[in-house]
């Protein structure tokens, strides 16, 4: 699942191909868009927030984009073969004199006036990788709902916009709590580490084709992907199970030794053989 790192990935490399450029081909794939013609603008910028992308054109308008679970945007040289999928599959197509941006599988696109972005990401908390960070204002975010279990606040893009599964579960290990435990009851030493420790994850997988957490060369990650494989600090296997985030159940990992704290009910942890993953995550960077 792409996170800010990811985001802020290919916002850059969009960037790089159309900022500064006339469009020479435009296409949106979305019935209320499928009239739009955005050629003969220039492209401005290229800005992520959060996990959004803000593509915005000359004449004061911006394509809003979000990649959510395996949406992609992916940039060719004019002349080279589409690799990201089936046709059926494109959602959106920016094409400039020397490059083209095709969007695959995108849930969420929308052509809106730059001066209505705020209906768009206007909810958003402190994006961790963008200049309106303030970690203060995040932890405040966190800690309005003391009853919040830890990963679920960590994934409400309304408190810091940034993380997603992979980030939450490894958060959670390198605070040595359980996903599940109330935010309100995370020591407040902890609490205080948080934003910080969340910023200097996704700073430092900014420019990495994949994410690392650990810090080994063997080992990328702590816990995410990871069940029932051991934990590469005590030896205990890694435990896998669903948890919500307000809106769908995620795959959740973590070490039982490790992390004290709540868990959910057994019915709700897989056997430790189920869905092992025989290869080690690695993140979708188009």
């Amino acid at each position: 699942m792409p996170e800010g790192d990811t985001v802020w990935q290919a916002a850059r490399r969009l960037h790089t191909a159309l900022a500064g450029k006339v469009l020479t081909r435009s296409d949106l794939r979305v019935p209320k868009y499928a009239t739009a013609d955005l050629t003969g603008r220039t492209v401005l910028d290229v800005t992520p927030r959060g996990k959004h992308l803000l593509t915005r054109i000359e004449g004061g308008l911006t394509l809003h984009s979000h990649l959510r679970m395996d949406g992609s945007w992916k940039v060719y040289a004019n002349g080279r073969p589409w690799r990201g999928g089936p046709a059926h599959q494109i959602r959106a197509i920016l094409g400039t004199a020397d490059r083209t941006a095709v969007g695959y599988r995108l849930p969420v696109l929308e052509l809106l006036r730059t001066a209505d972005e705020t209906r768009a990401v206007g909810h958003l908390g402190p994006d961790l990788l963008g200049p309106d960070w303030n970690p203060d204002d995040a932890l405040e975010n966190l800690l309005q709902d003391p009853t919040r279990p830890l990963g679920e606040a960590l994934l409400d893009q309304r408190n810091l916009a940034g993380i997603g599964n992979v980030y939450k579960s490894e958060l959670c290990f390198l605070l040595r709590v359980t996903p599940w435990l109330p935010i309100g009851e995370l020591p407040a030493d902890r609490a205080a580490q948080l934003p910080a420790l969340a910023k200097k994850l996704l700073e430092a997988n900014r420019d990495r084709p994949t994410r690392i957490t650990t810090g080994r060369r063997d080992q990328n990650l702590f816990v995410y992907g990871r069940a029932p494989r051991p934990c590469l600090r005590c030896g205990t296997s890694i435990r896998r199970a669903d948890q919500g985030d307000g809106s769908r159940e995620r795959p959740t990992y973590w070490c039982p030794t490790c992390q004290p704290g709540p868990t959910p009910p057994p019915g709700r942890v897989p056997h430790p053989g189920a869905g092992r993953s025989r290869t080690t995550p690695h993140r979708t960077t188009n």
